[in-house]
């Protein structure tokens, strides 16, 4: 039997054929070579699967027979991984050649890291551009910043199997923001460490990326609820996702009352009234509705609650 790889490297895929082989050789190029990839075919429809039929002999390929999400996409691979690490790499980015060199170094001359990203080379439509200083990655805890925004990177981290399991890994109802969502049930537990050096490309401007939509926020608004929900959050950090959570439902609120969308943008003031009153304690089933009328996380099986008890690694 082949022993278990360090990392185990997971890809996510949809109807990526034009670049999805460009992310796979950028880790198959890794000066560091324990790892196993695993790429998980999210059902494409165009030639991806073609793409990776040649690299079979040397990566690990999950096909789901139907469109899932990335977050069911990751979590497949997460489940299928034998490595204490995991490292998530989009199917648009790339790794330069000594990223998880440098990651497992930095692991392995500090104690007690259980999670860390690096910095990264963003290209908008092949063209180099810098992150705006709101974008700016911190090191250490962020729990706090990154409620305004998601300030962890899924290709450019590493972190520990076994934490990413205690947090009940990616939420599968989200079908965006699910970045936003995981780090921040991390980050009011553990330090993100930041290493300075950017080992990461990562690549913007696609028309398929839904990043680049709007409505985003109401899904921020569903992560920040599963928080408040979250008996073992320290009451000062419940007071500031109460103050965000009210501040991102009054513009979404805003939002969609400039596009006709009345009705939403009822509920979304009716919620920010009822978040800027709330109690630090205060259930995160908001203003009474129950049921199919609000369900931000209705399955231990697909959600990102904390499902065991939380032991931050060490060594």
């Amino acid at each position: 039997m082949m022993p278990a790889p360090l990392v185990s490297v997971i890809i996510p895929t949809y109807n990526r054929a034009d670049v999805v082989g460009e992310a796979i050789n950028s880790v198959l190029a890794q000066t560091c070579r324990d790892f196993e990839l695993i790429v998980v075919d999210d059902g494409s429809e165009d030639g991806t699967a073609a793409i990776l039929a040649h690299y079979q002999d040397r990566i690990r390929i999950i096909r789901q027979a139907r469109r899932q999400g990335v977050s069911t996409s990751r979590n497949t691979g997460a489940r299928q991984a034998g490595g204490e690490w995991l490292a998530f790499l989009d199917s648009d980015d790339l790794w330069l050649p000594r990223k998880l060199e440098v990651q497992l170094a930095f692991i392995g001359a500090h104690r007690g890291v259980d999670i860390c990203q690096t910095e990264e080379v963003w290209l908008r439509r092949g063209v180099r551009v810098n992150p705006g200083r709101r974008h700016r990655k911190r090191g250490g805890s962020i729990f706090l910043p990154s409620l305004e925004l998601c300030l962890v990177s899924p290709s450019a981290v590493m972190l520990r199997r076994q934490v990413f399991w205690q947090v009940g890994g990616f939420d599968e109802t989200l079908p965006a923001c699910e970045d936003y969502d995981l780090w921040l049930r991390l980050a009011w537990r553990v330090d993100v460490n930041l290493i300075p050096e950017p080992l990461v490309v990562k690549r913007g401007g696609r028309p398929d990326q839904l990043s680049r939509q709007w409505g985003l926020d109401r899904f921020r608004v569903q992560a920040l609820l599963k928080l408040m929900g979250d008996a073992d959050l320290p009451e000062h950090y419940r007071t500031r996702v109460r103050d965000t959570l009210t501040a991102k439902a009054t513009v979404y609120a805003q939002g969609c009352a400039r596009r006709g969308k009345s009705a939403e943008a009822d509920y979304y003031y009716r919620l920010a009234e009822w978040a800027r009153e709330a109690a630090v304690n205060t259930p995160s089933t908001p203003f009474g509705l129950t049921g199919e009328e609000w369900e931000p996380c209705s399955s231990h099986a697909h959600c990102g609650r904390q499902s065991q008890r939380f032991e931050p690694g060490g060594g």
